[in-house]
């Protein structure tokens, strides 16, 4: 089986290679100077030459807050939205499956209850927005596809809250998070896993939701991440941290339907610890 990962040397896709080599599982992962997929000539040659039978897109633009700065004609929507397209075509056309990375951001944040995969998106910032086109453009073409949504996606492999948050560690004696915004965190080994376990289980294609079990505020992540540290954490309210880009206030997603795949899904306190472990 001929794998192609794009956006190879990003977060989560360091994460998927490391967990290809651990398996013998041969592959090709490409960054932007290798496949430009906001190229449509230079994807759909590279597609042409090289004919992957599995196609994980991990390539994204994930600056959520640059994306606000102009909306609809930033790199985000070249790559999230263009760039998806671009890639979506050329794997229909070679007949490959892909699965696509998405995000609890394609909502707005107001239900009460968690969010199904049958809910409306109503994304309200760019990042979200170009996300749902890049989705739509699956949907809308793929014959063999997996869209995976997650959400506050953090690992050992480049930047995310985790180091974040140990890094302001050092420096700071006192902290201060926000209390507001709900969600579920996601180790980036919990959701690699589950891509390779989709393609080999012959799991049925579709939409799927996936996060680590159990939900949090920024302000209780941060209090688990730092809980062996001699530093103060206080909650604040999303008006007293101000961000360029809206922040859904209760975005926990529901995960039954990967649940009903056989996948095991451990909690987010557990994969945190198992992080902080290899750190």
């Amino acid at each position: 089986m001929k794998i192609l990962i794009t956006g190879a040397y990003g977060q989560l896709g360091t994460e998927l290679r490391y967990l290809l080599d651990e398996k013998n599982i041969e592959y090709v992962g490409t960054d932007s100077k290798e496949l430009d997929i906001t190229d449509k000539n230079s994807v759909d040659k590279y597609f042409d030459e090289n004919r992957p039978e599995v196609v994980y897109h991990c390539a994204a633009y994930t600056a959520v807050d640059s994306a606000e700065e102009e909306p609809g004609k930033t790199i985000d929507y070249d790559v999230n939205a263009i760039g998806t397209r671009n890639i979506v075509e050329a794997a229909e056309r070679v007949g490959a499956t892909l699965i696509y990375i998405s995000t609890d951001y394609v909502f707005d944040g107001t239900k009460d209850g968690m969010y199904t995969e049958d809910d409306t998106p109503n994304p309200k910032n760019e990042y979200g927005r170009t996300k749902l086109l890049g989705e739509q453009a699956v949907e809308e073409i793929m014959s063999k596809y997996y869209i995976i949504r997650t959400s506050w996606v953090f690992g050992e492999y480049g930047k995310n809250f985790v180091y974040t948050m140990l890094n302001l560690a050092k420096t700071h004696d006192h902290l201060t998070v926000v209390d507001d915004q709900i969600g579920r965190p996601t180790w980036t080994r919990t959701l690699a896993e589950f891509m390779l376990y989709a393609v080999q289980n012959n799991v049925d294609y579709g939409l799927y939701q996936l996060s680590n079990e159990g939900s949090c505020s920024w302000y209780e992540f941060a209090t688990e991440i730092l809980k062996d540290k001699d530093v103060d954490v206080s909650p604040v309210t999303s008006e007293q941290y101000p961000q360029k880009a809206y922040r859904p206030k209760h975005s926990v997603m529901n995960l039954r339907k990967i649940d009903s795949t056989g996948y095991d899904i451990i909690g987010w306190k557990d994969a945190l610890l198992n992080l902080k472990s290899d750190l």
